[in-house]
Formats: C-alpha cells, sequence, structure tokens
C-alpha cells in the first residue's frame, strides 16, 4: 500500500515537475521570440539607414521594409526556424538595397552633370551663333564703308556722313562730283572710234521746226557760269556775244566757216558764233563757245560724235544732227552729273576729255 501511494506521489510530483518545466518553457519562449523580432527589425533598419544616406532611395522600397518588419512584429510565431528565415531574409535583401541605392547615387550624380554637359555644349553653341553673327555686322559695315569710301580718300578717312553739315563746300562739291563719276563709265575706245567713223563726213543741217534758233543778244551771258570753278570755265564765265561784219572777223580770225546755218569762227581751241557775218546765215541753236580742241575740228562734226556717243550710253533720244539743241543739252547736264563734272550743258574741254572725244 506505502508503495502504491509513494507511486502516486512519484507520479503526481513528476507530472508536477514537467508541467513546471513546461511552463517555464513557455515562459522562455516569448522572450526568445521578441528577442528575434527585435533583431530582424535591427536587420532591416540597416539598409534603411544606408537608404537614406544615398538618398535616392526609392519609396517603394522604403513601404516594403516598413511592411516586412511590420510582419515581423506584429506575425512572429513560437518557430524558431521560422523566426530565422524572416531574420535572414533582409540579409539576403540588403546587398540588393545598397546596389540599388549606388546605382540611384550614380545616377543623380550623372544627371546634374549631364545637365551641366548639355548647358555648356547650348553655351559653345550660342557662343558660336553670337561670333558668327557679329563676324556677318563686321564684314556688312567693311562692305558698306568700302562703299562708301570716295574716290582718293585714304583707307581709314571715314566716309562723310549723311546729314552732315559739310566744313568746306568747294572740297565737297569736287568730292561728291567725284562719288558721282564713279557711278558711269566712260565710253570704250572702239565706241569713241566708231562714232568718229561714223560721222566722218557729216554736214549738218539747220532744222528750225526740230532745233529753234536763238536771237542776237549783246547782254547775253552763259547762265550760272559765274559759279563755275576752274581755268577751263574761264571762256564760259566771259564770253559776250559780238555783232561785226565779215571784214572784222577776217582781220582778227584766220578760220571763218559756215556750219549748218550759221557762221562760227574758230578761237584758241574753241569755236563762237559769228553774229553779223552774213544776213542771209544766222542760225544758232546754241549762243556760246563749243570746245573742240586745236585740232580746229568744224563744231557740227564735233556736235555729232558728242550725240553719237551719248547715244550709245543711253543718254540721248534723239537724232544725230550736228545741232546743239535743247535734246543735247539735256543729255549732256546727265552725263556731266553722272561723271561729277561741273553740269554745264554745253560742250566743254572737261566733257570732252571724259568722252574720248579731245
Amino acid at each position: 500500500m506505502k508503495k502504491i501511494i509513494s507511486l502516486i506521489i512519484g507520479c503526481s510530483l513528476a507530472l508536477a515537475g514537467a508541467a513546471l518545466a513546461q511552463q517555464q518553457d513557455e515562459q522562455q519562449s516569448p522572450q526568445k521570440n521578441k528577442r528575434a523580432p527585435e533583431k530582424t527589425h535591427a536587420t532591416e533598419a540597416q539598409p534603411r539607414a544606408n537608404a537614406a544616406k544615398s538618398q535616392e532611395r526609392p519609396a517603394n522600397q522604403t513601404g516594403e521594409t516598413k511592411h516586412r518588419s511590420a510582419t515581423n512584429e506584429h506575425g512572429a510565431t513560437n518557430e524558431l526556424g521560422s523566426q530565422k528565415g524572416r531574420t535572414t531574409r533582409p540579409s539576403r535583401e540588403a546587398p540588393n538595397a545598397e546596389t540599388n541605392a549606388s546605382r540611384h547615387a550614380t545616377e543623380a550624380t550623372n544627371e546634374p552633370q549631364a545637365g551641366k554637359n548639355r548647358k555648356e555644349r547650348a553655351g559653345e553653341e550660342s557662343a558660336n551663333t553670337e561670333k558668327t553673327r557679329k563676324n556677318e555686322q563686321t564684314e556688312q559695315q567693311r562692305n558698306q564703308q568700302t562703299t562708301e569710301r570716295k574716290p582718293g580718300q585714304g583707307v581709314n578717312q571715314p566716309a562723310t556722313q549723311a546729314g552732315t553739315a559739310p566744313a568746306n563746300p568747294a572740297t565737297n562739291q569736287q568730292t561728291a562730283q567725284a562719288n558721282a563719276g564713279a557711278k558711269v563709265k566712260k565710253p570704250a575706245p572702239q565706241q569713241v572710234q566708231q562714232a568718229k567713223s561714223q560721222v566722218a563726213n557729216f554736214k549738218a543741217q539747220p532744222k528750225p521746226q526740230q532745233v529753234p534758233t536763238v536771237t542776237f543778244n549783246q547782254n547775253h551771258r552763259i547762265e550760272g557760269s559765274d559759279h563755275w570753278q576752274g581755268e577751263q570755265y574761264q571762256v564760259f564765265r566771259s564770253y559776250q556775244p559780238q555783232w561785226h561784219d565779215q571784214g572784222w572777223y577776217h582781220s582778227h580770225y584766220n578760220n571763218v566757216v559756215l556750219i549748218g546755218g550759221g557762221y562760227y569762227f574758230f578761237n584758241n581751241g574753241y569755236w563762237f558764233p559769228a553774229w553779223g557775218y552774213s544776213a542771209s546765215a544766222e542760225y544758232y541753236p546754241y549762243d556760246g563757245p563749243i570746245y573742240a580742241g586745236h585740232g580746229a575740228e568744224p563744231p557740227d562734226k564735233v556736235i555729232a560724235q558728242t550725240q553719237d556717243l551719248l547715244q550709245q550710253m543711253g543718254y540721248y533720244k534723239g537724232e544725230v544732227d550736228g545741232l546743239l539743241g535743247p535734246l543735247t543739252r539735256d543729255a549732256l547736264t546727265a552725263y556731266q552729273a553722272d561723271q561729277g563734272l561741273t553740269q554745264t550743258a554745253a560742250i566743254d574741254q572737261p566733257t570732252l576729255d571724259s568722252l574720248g572725244l579731245a
């Protein structure tokens, strides 16, 4: 009996000891489980800290890490194997997180550098464009200065600006005349020879219907001649018509001829109307000197050669008739203006030299 009671007591004690041991094991297991999530949380916190340092960790990875941490904290079980599996998962993902963070950090570093390179290229292109534009403007200004530079002006001398009051009217007038003369080419030598050959046997005929005659006026003066500067225009400034008979003209001049309905006398390179020489031949389309040079070529032939050349150059629209009428004088004025000569509307020495007929 005592043995049975002792056996029962021993079993009871064993059961009680087992129950106590089981209770202690259960109390120790939660503590281990708590330490395991804390270890897991610390392990997972390390890649997040590394990602925060790189400042380029995507938001979805951070959210996923937090989700896994919350799962480990709240869904922990008593199985140590499962806890270890969850503990090792962050360690497998940590290199990937660090690799991703490094890649994003590299991209973040390269992106400003690429932007900087793009800005530098854009700046270089803009600088090249600006340089090209300045070069074009400089070339245009140089061409404009070359075009505006007047004949005889030095390379470093600036052209006169438009609208500037001339300091020396005579000098500026000569410069303007020379500049105007550069606009029109002079007749070619073959044109001069052609004009001379075409009127080699020319004789002018009076045409009072087409070219009216002028009348004698002893007070007549060449209009505007007092402003013509130069020795070559002295004969025009001093010209005054004279009325004499044939005896007087022959006693003073050796060369008196009938040309185109009127008598002319030759003196020092010029032909003049011989007013009063004959009452039946007083047809003079122009009352003034006509330059012919010292060769004393008849005045109608000189006028015809001049008309032919001016016609070839487009100045004279009339007929080559050897008469110094209004159309011929208008053509002379236009040619003289373009050549920068004094506008005399007459056949003078500078004009005949310019035409190559002197």
